[in-house]
């Protein structure tokens, strides 16, 4: 084991969208991230949603909402300390310090996650500043990245449906027609 690796002070992280991917981080970290990999974890009282039009990735992306009858699964990190900016400025994180709030895409929350049988505490995860009112389809290269995370860092085969199951919905629900493009 690299020695660097196991001395550096870390967080824990909650990742439940295309950074369940290791693959897909290790572009934000240019550096492999998936032996800071825990294991799948799960996040009650909360569900996922998909109330964030990203411009970047030209579609909806996904989001945490409390829901007391609810739980979330995703992927457990435990990075290092000197990867947290790089997160952050990934996740979009802004904060207005003369006004004491986020001004960013997404903020950052602290929240419990149980993860092979133990609850760890203090766990980072990201949540939507300004929600859209209605969930916003994904396109078919977030729906894949989220779905390869999910199975590559075995999230259950029930929650990788009810996933797979969910974006497809959102990718096929019938759309109102543009009424000015009927005048």
């Amino acid at each position: 084991m690299n020695k660097l690796i196991s001395t550096e002070k870390k967080f824990y992280y909650f990742a439940y969208g295309s950074c369940m991917c290791p693959v897909d981080l290790k572009r934000t970290f240019a550096e492999n991230t998936y032996p800071y990999v825990i294991g799948p974890g799960k996040l009650k009282g909360y569900r996922i949603g998909f109330y964030r039009y990203s411009e970047k990735r030209k579609c909806g992306v996904l989001d945490v909402v409390k829901d007391p009858n609810s739980t979330v699964e995703g992927v457990l990190y435990n990075l290092p300390l000197r990867l947290r900016d790089r997160l952050d400025e990934r996740e979009g994180v802004k904060f207005d310090f003369i006004k004491e709030i986020h001004c960013g895409v997404y903020r950052p929350e602290t929240v419990e996650v149980y993860s092979r049988g133990e609850l760890y505490s203090g766990v980072s995860t990201y949540v939507v500043v300004d929600k859209s009112s209605q969930e916003l389809a994904p396109n078919d290269w977030y729906f894949n990245v989220v779905l390869r995370g999910a199975v590559t860092c075995g999230l259950s085969e029930e929650y990788c449906w009810k996933l797979f199951e969910h974006m497809y919905n959102l990718q096929h629900q019938k759309r109102p027609k543009n009424i000015l493009a009927m005048a």
